[in-house]
C-alpha cells in the first residue's frame, strides 16, 4: 500500500461533536476526543507529519484549561509512528501517552528495527523522520479517564495484538473500537490470539453502545460490523470442526490450499454484500487462509 503524509478531517456522520475524526488516505482513521478537561488523542498515525496535522485539528480545543493526553491502542505503525511529538527529545508539545504494559518492548524488537529500516528505505519521504517512541504511562487491564463530561474508559481487547486497548465513552454510548473489529475481519496473528480476539469482540458488543467507530472500516459500519465480525468467525470455526470431523489432518503444510480442504471461501463466511466482496484480494485469499490455519490450531488443542 502506497503511504501518504496527508490528514484528512472527516466530515460528521451521526456521531458526537466531541470527537472528530482523521483519515491518513486509505489506511487509517484515528481520532480526538474533546472533552471539558482532556484534549484526547486516540493514536499518532503513521509518522511526525501526520501526527503534526493531527496536532494542528486539536489545537483549536486545547483552550479553558484543557490538557493534552495522548492514548496508543496498539503498537502497529499506523498507530503510534507519530508518538516522537510527544515524547523524548524531538517533542514539540510534551504529554503523556498512554499505552499497554506490554507496548514498550515490541519497540525493542529486532523485528521492529528491521521494519522500520526497510520502510525508511522503501518510502524515505515518509517514514525518513521516524524515531521509535514507545508509550511513556503504562497501563494494565482497564483504565478511566475522567474528562469532566465525558468518561474515557480503556478496555483491553487482546487478540489482533495482545496490547490491544479499545475505548468506551458511556456518557455518549460510543465505542473505539481500533483494530479489535475491522472490514472485512480483525487479523488474530497466532493462534492463541484468535480465542482472545473473539471474547474481545464479545465484550464490545456487549457496551451499550449505539455508536462504534473503527480504525479500519467504514465510519459507518455502525455496531453491526461487530456482529458480522463474530458470525465470520464462528462460521470458520464451524467449517474447521466439520473438517476435523470427516478426517481433515491436523498435520498442514504450507503448500496445502486449506480453503479448499476446509471448503471454506471467503465469500461464504462473510455477508453477501457489495461492501464485504469491494475488498482487496488479499482478504479473500492469503488473509482468509491465515485466520483458517490459526482456527484449526487452535481447535487442535482440543484433542491433544
Amino acid at each position: 500500500m502506497a503511504h501518504t503524509n496527508e490528514l484528512q478531517l472527516i466530515e460528521n456522520r451521526g456521531w458526537d461533536e466531541r470527537i472528530l475524526v482523521c483519515r491518513n488516505g486509505k489506511l487509517v482513521d484515528t481520532f480526538i476526543v474533546v472533552s471539558e478537561r482532556f484534549v484526547v488523542l486516540v493514536d499518532t498515525v503513521i509518522n511526525p507529519h501526520t501526527a503534526t496535522q493531527m496536532l494542528e485539528y486539536a489545537q483549536p480545543h486545547l483552550a479553558n484549561g484543557r490538557q493534552l493526553l495522548v492514548i496508543n491502542t496498539h503498537a502497529d505503525y499506523d498507530h503510534c509512528w507519530g508518538n516522537q511529538l510527544f515524547a523524548g527529545e524531538t517533542a514539540v508539545h510534551p504529554a503523556p501517552i498512554i499505552g499497554s504494559h506490554l507496548s514498550p518492548a515490541k519497540f525493542q524488537q529486532p523485528e521492529a528495527e528491521t521494519y522500520l529500516a526497510k520502510m525508511k528505505e522503501l518510502e524515505p519521504e515518509i517514514f525518513g523522520d521516524v524515531i521509535f517512541t514507545p508509550p511513556t504511562m503504562l497501563i494494565q487491564d482497564k483504565f478511566v479517564i475522567n474528562g469532566g463530561d465525558l468518561t474515557l474508559e480503556l478496555l483491553p481487547t487482546p487478540g489482533h495484538t495482545d496490547d490491544h486497548y479499545s475505548l468506551f465513552l458511556p456518557e455518549i454510548e460510543t465505542v473505539l473500537a481500533a483494530d479489535a473489529a475491522e472490514l472485512p475481519y480483525p487479523m488474530a496473528r497466532t493462534p492463541d490470539g484468535l480465542p482472545q480476539m473473539r471474547e474481545s469482540l464479545a465484550a464490545l458488543v456487549a457496551l451499550p453502545a449505539e455508536m462504534v467507530l473503527y480504525c479500519h472500516a467504514p465510519v459507518t459500519a455502525g455496531r453491526q460490523l461487530l456482529l458480522d465480525n463474530i458470525a465470520y468467525f464462528n462460521a470458520i470455526e464451524a467449517q474447521c470442526r466439520a473438517a476435523l470431523k470427516q478426517g481433515l489432518s491436523l498435520e498442514l503444510d504450507e503448500e496445502t490450499d486449506v480453503l479448499a480442504v476446509v471448503d471454506c471461501p471467503y465469500e461464504t463466511a462473510v455477508p453477501n454484500t457489495e461492501k464485504w466482496q469491494n475488498v482487496h484480494d488479499y482478504y479473500k485469499t492469503a488473509g482468509h487462509a491465515s485466520q483458517i490455519r490459526a482456527m484449526l490450531q487452535w481447535l487442535a488443542k482440543e484433542v491433544r
